[in-house]
């Protein structure tokens, strides 16, 4: 096992569901935070307890992954002491709405391709430099089983998970001998506030794509996540897949009634 403590590890899409999971797995490591998000205050919350639980260091910053300007203007002004991130977990992430292609709106389109293929290649220009520069570090892009099966509605939202797993792939081929590390970690349903924001805060909705299963807690992909973060070195967990016992695919969720 590889020890992480002092490490520096950044979050994106840090301030809920799986990138706060993650900030929480990676303070029990002793590692050193850099916590973005759009919604800085609950960034500083989210800081304000790592510091009281475990005594972690961390620094937050406002990032909206969709503007290139903000995100390298976001990462030119970080602190010297926080610019050699060794660990980089590509988070942000959503999906809106479940249109037939036909029905689809321009403004969800936009918005699943900024933020998921876009967003993930503004951060990581950003942050690959410094880490082939010191031939060391690892990328962790979240991708999902959407990413590898398409689902009636789930058109756009799935060709940039497609998207995310060719480049997680492409990044590999890019890195080789430089001793950089990629990971994918995909899952399968997972109760966060993913489906509230795909239906623009619809609750009701969005509870029914839970209800009567058993769905994975984003600490459940944290948790694989930071696994892959500490393998040894010479060792690098390319993919994984983690599904609900309760889902064989994505059209495949046991319910009971």
């Amino acid at each position: 096992m590889l020890p992480l403590k002092d490490k520096i590890v950044c979050i994106t899409g840090a301030s809920a569901g799986i990138g706060l999971a993650c900030a929480r797995e990676f303070a029990k490591q002793g590692c050193r935070l850099l916590l973005a998000a759009r919604r800085l205050e609950r960034l500083r919350q989210l800081a304000g307890e790592l510091k009281k639980s475990h005594g972690t260091t961390a620094h937050v910053f406002a990032l909206d992954v969709m503007k290139p300007d903000n995100v390298e203007k976001a990462f030119a002004s970080l602190p010297p002491e926080w610019r050699a991130i060794d660990i980089l977990v590509n988070n942000a992430g959503l999906s809106r709405g479940l249109d037939r292609l036909q029905d689809g709106k321009l403004q969800d389109w936009e918005e699943m391709i900024d933020t998921n293929i876009k967003g993930l290649l503004y951060v990581t220009r950003q942050v690959l430099p410094g880490m082939v520069e010191r031939r060391s570090g690892h990328v962790l892009n979240l991708g999902s089983i959407a990413g590898h099966q398409v689902y009636p509605g789930g058109n756009v939202y799935c060709a940039t998970k497609f998207a995310v797993n060719a480049l997680s792939h492409a990044m590999r081929m890019d890195l080789l001998g430089t001793g950089v590390r990629v990971s994918s970690v995909e899952p399968g349903l997972v109760q966060t506030e993913f489906s509230e924001v795909r239906f623009r805060g619809d609750r009701a909705r969005a509870a029914a794509v839970y209800q009567n299963t058993r769905p994975l807690k984003p600490e459940d992909v944290a948790e694989v996540v930071v696994f892959a973060a500490s393998r040894p070195e010479h060792v690098d967990i390319s993919e994984v897949i983690i599904m609900p016992t309760d889902q064989a695919s994505v059209h495949h969720l046991h319910r009971t009634m």
